[in-house]
């Protein structure tokens, strides 16, 4: 892989561990030759090798991402649980 490819991908795509699994994904799909999908996406191609190519389809806005939506876990409250019959005092 080309070290300036990595680093303009990486400050299209922030966090490194969703470079790295998109890099991957890509790299598999190349790789398959199966259907139009594993068509490159970039123009000039013939010398760089699947890794670089996906590199470049993320640098040129042919690959994006969505990060989901963080929700705040709230935990639940012991009032008004029933407890168990054998806990009672008698």
């Amino acid at each position: 892989m080309n070290p300036n490819l990595v680093k303009q991908a990486g400050d299209t795509v922030l966090n490194p561990h969703v470079l790295i699994n998109m890099v991957s994904q890509r790299v598999r799909q190349l790789n398959s030759g199966h259907g139009g999908r594993c068509r490159p996406l970039v123009a000039d191609h013939a010398k760089d090798g699947v890794a670089d190519i996906a590199l470049r389809e993320i640098i040129e806005d042919k690959m994006s991402f969505e990060m989901p939506e963080v929700l705040a876990l709230t935990r639940p409250t012991g009032k008004n649980r029933r407890r168990p019959q054998h806990w009672t005092k008698t």
